[in-house]
């Protein structure tokens, strides 16, 4: 008898299509059982937004800094977590806000504060 839709793999739903780890090998490792690039990476990448974004684009590197220091921080506030990520995420929020200002100020009469 032919599968019908829907109906041939359903016990078994990895036996048709992608079964492979989306990041990384294909040889699940501890460091790669969550999907996804660990922490202690997501923090270095938000340190380096939110440093670059002080310089250009702040804009969107301050929000981007302040995804991947919360990213890092495992979404919750607890103090176990790399010092990276805090950084990342506290810099990240004033670049945030600093752009928000001179944007602010760049649409005023007096052509703003920078």
């Amino acid at each position: 008898m032919m599968a019908g839709f829907g109906n041939g793999t359903r016990g078994y739903p990895r036996s048709r299509g992608r079964t492979w780890q989306r990041w990384g090998s294909p040889l699940v490792s501890e460091v790669e059982r969550g999907g996804g690039p660990d922490r202690a990476t997501l923090g270095i990448i938000g340190a380096i937004c939110a440093v670059a974004g002080f310089f250009a684009l702040g804009i969107v590197l301050g929000p981007v800094a302040m995804f991947c220091g919360w990213q890092s921080m495992g979404r919750r506030w607890s103090s176990d977590r790399d010092v990276s990520a805090l950084v990342a995420l506290i810099l990240g929020a004033i670049d945030t806000l600093l752009a928000v200002i001179a944007l602010a100020g760049a649409a005023t009469w007096g052509n703003g504060l920078l």
